[in-house]
């Protein structure tokens, strides 16, 4: 299986993307990478490393991070991260992953990669981590702002998909994020896919879930439109590391305090890496035609391992012709 691989995007590459490639490498053998990007800058990182299962193609063109998605795709046709994508289309790769600007991504994802008939909008699916470590997949954060009930129930769909195959959870549970857990509850989109969920085949739909439960693991595929999706994303990521900002503050304000944080050393690294996004892989783009991992543009080389072996066990499991399969098969 070959990954093509942004080694451009995000706040630290080329060095940690190459790193992460190489690290996936050293712990699966059914992996070819290709990297995209300026030859002249990879090319070091990858000295003294075998590369016999490393090929680079070489591009100086970059879509930056205050560039507008949609031209930049369409004017820079040399960016690392549009060739990405192409490699995709053009067959010679079989998923991309990058930790560039995710606006730009998902139109490489739309009009490079291209999306499986019948879904009207993919959605942006992270993995994010619960108290008791299973983790949920949660879809949409930010891919479509508005949103049907249709792209929702599709949503329910791919995300139930996606956890059965991928993260091996039996029958995995749906819930649409609402403002309450009753029926009736929530505004004419909700309502209107309870009614969509409830009588959709082939997922186990649990019913309204509040984001107050989110991390407590009430679902493991949780629904919302892209809006309410990427304000409940980054509440939960604001929140956490002010926690753990006013945590380290409180351990490291005196003598007495500084002792029990050395105490409580090994317990606090225990639950940092439980709440770490980066164990999870990245955000996938579920509904193209292939799969196409968004790394967090801050990802470290662990980010990027993870964001790679994510996008190979979805080649792996089928994900893709699963979900063209799920959607044609759908009688509404």
């Amino acid at each position: 299986m070959r990954i093509a691989i942004d080694a451009m995007g995000g706040d630290h590459a080329p060095d940690a993307v190459v790193t992460g490639a190489l690290k996936i490498l050293t712990t699966t053998s059914d992996i070819e990478i290709i990297l995209v990007g300026d030859e002249t800058k990879i090319t070091p990182l990858l000295a003294g490393k075998d590369t016999s299962k490393i090929s680079v193609i070489h591009t100086t063109e970059v879509i930056e991070n205050d560039d507008e998605p949609v031209r930049a795709v369409k004017r820079k046709k040399n960016a690392s991260m549009v060739i990405m994508a192409n490699e995709v289309k053009e067959g010679r790769a079989d998923a991309c992953v990058s930790a560039g600007n995710t606006g730009a991504l998902m139109a490489c994802g739309l009009f490079v990669v291209g999306r499986i008939a019948g879904i009207e909008r993919p959605a942006l699916a992270p993995t994010l981590p619960t108290i008791d470590g299973t983790g949920f997949v949660f879809l949409d954060v930010g891919a479509n702002a508005d949103a049907k009930p249709l792209h929702l129930m599709h949503y329910a769909i791919m995300g139930s998909l996606y956890s059965a195959n991928v993260r091996g959870i039996s029958n995995p549970r749906v819930g649409l994020l609402n403002i309450g857990t009753e029926e009736k509850k929530g505004n004419e989109l909700t309502r209107q896919t309870y009614e969509l969920l409830k009588g959709t085949r082939n997922i186990q739909f649990i019913g309204n879930v509040e984001s107050r439960d989110l991390l407590e693991g009430v679902a493991d595929v949780v629904v919302t439109d892209g809006f309410t999706g990427n304000i409940a994303l980054k509440t939960i990521e604001g929140t956490a590391m002010s926690v753990f900002k006013m945590l380290k503050g409180a351990l490291t304000a005196n003598t007495k305090s500084k002792l029990a944080a050395a105490v409580l050393k090994p317990q606090l690294t225990g639950i940092k890496k439980k709440m770490d996004y980066s164990e999870y892989g990245g955000a996938a783009l579920f509904g193209l035609q292939a799969p196409v991992v968004k790394a967090h543009g801050s990802s470290d080389d662990n980010a990027i391992y993870h964001a790679i072996m994510q996008a190979s066990n979805m080649v792996k499991n089928d994900v893709c012709p699963m979900i063209t399969k799920a959607i044609q098969e759908l009688d509404i």
